[in-house]
């Protein structure tokens, strides 16, 4: 009788959701929907990696391709011809998505997946970093003198020029400063966001500065440098380099692209270890940074030469630039990036960005930031 009477109240229920009688139960943001936005072409303007558009994969669903969003007639020069993709980044307060070319900064809207505008910049773009906000982004020119300051509809603000070949940005995780680092320098600027100014610098480190992430609290600065395969820590508050660290058992080579050893790298969101691109050997090498100096911990082969490293929002999967997506803590690889029509997907530009009900609640991060703010 009992289990009768449960059949009964179970085919009720669905009678009732069928015709509208009572609704369903919300999607708590627990349950939200873990997307990967993929920028492509994400390595130069290397097509093969996945085409010309914005992918977009399921996280919990083995990294299935769920669909492309057309960047057909943007990102491209006067003859029609795709522009590399310098960057991504975007806000889930403003649900805006944004991807910089050579010379544009273009803006889509994340409920709609529409482009909303598209703009050049008189001295080009690289990789540009969204206040917490998404009010303000500093969008360096291409390896020129100065940074852009920015509001969400791509208005320039001010500029911020220390001369050292606008390169990379990370916003800090207060929303008060921003790192910039530039191609032909060994110091790492620190902007006031109140200001919008050059408020002080980090370093020298031993040589000019590439990729580089700062931890949630912006003490400490890890950075990868030209002529070394590993890293440099600076002091963020002292201005001092603390710690230089290197990759031992593997030999530096030449490389494809960047021109360095390392070119990438990530802290994970928990900030217990750093990872570190190793371009010549075709590999990313993990270090553990819960006391310093740094102990390498694991080396984990890749199916290409990568050039950057990233990690979901909780740190659970690290993403080499390869398209291999990693068990952050076994570090075993779990899957591979491939699009629609089966090609491998390979991008330096990519972060996570949540659902909930339809609408995007959290965004990653295209630099692997430490989140840790306490």
């Amino acid at each position: 009788m009992r289990y009768a009477f449960r059949v009964c109240l179970v085919l009720l229920t669905l009678i009732l959701l069928s015709v509208g009688g009572i609704s369903a139960p919300a999607q708590t943001e627990d349950e939200a929907k873990r997307l990967l936005y993929v920028a492509s072409p994400g390595i130069r303007n290397y097509l093969q990696y996945g085409g010309h558009g914005v992918l977009v994969f399921d996280i919990d669903d083995g990294h299935r391709f769920l669909r492309r969003i057309s960047l057909e007639g943007y990102g491209t020069d006067e003859n029609g011809k795709v522009l590399n993709i310098k960057g991504i980044c975007a806000s889930a307060d403003t649900g805006r998505l944004y991807v910089s070319t050579l010379r544009h900064l273009i803006c889509l809207d994340l409920a709609s997946d529409e482009v909303l505008w598209q703009r050049e910049f008189e001295f080009g773009c690289d990789r540009m970093s969204i206040a917490p906000d998404g009010s303000v982004i500093y969008l360096p020119s291409l390896e020129k003198h100065c940074w852009y300051v920015a509001n969400a509809d791509g208005e320039e603000l001010a500029r911020i020029s220390p001369d050292s070949s606008a390169h990379n940005t990370v916003y800090g995780r207060d929303g008060k400063h921003v790192y910039l680092a530039g191609l032909r320098s060994p110091l790492l600027t620190v902007a006031k966001t109140s200001t919008h100014t050059a408020a002080r610098t980090v370093g020298p480190f031993s040589n000019s500065i590439r990729p580089f992430t700062v931890n949630g609290r912006q003490t400490l600065a890890f950075v990868n440098v030209n002529g070394l395969l590993g890293f440099e820590i600076g002091d963020i508050q002292s201005g001092k380099m603390l710690h230089r660290v290197e990759v031992e058992g593997f030999e530096m080579g030449p490389v494809a692209r960047h021109g360095c050893p390392s070119h990438g790298i990530g802290l994970t969101p928990d900030e217990r270890e750093i990872w570190v691109a190793d371009g010549h050997n075709s590999h990313v090498h993990v270090f553990d940074v819960t006391s310093l100096p740094p102990r390498l911990t694991h080396s984990l082969s890749l199916r290409e030469q990568p050039g950057w490293v990233t990690f979901t929002i909780r740190g659970d999967l690290a993403y080499p630039s390869t398209g291999e997506v990693f068990d952050a803590r076994t570090k075993r690889k779990l899957a591979t990036l491939s699009d629609e029509e089966g090609r491998e997907v390979h991008s330096e530009k990519m972060l996570e960005i949540d659902f909930h009900n339809g609408r995007p609640v959290r965004t990653g991060d295209q630099f692997g930031v430490g989140r840790v703010v306490q």
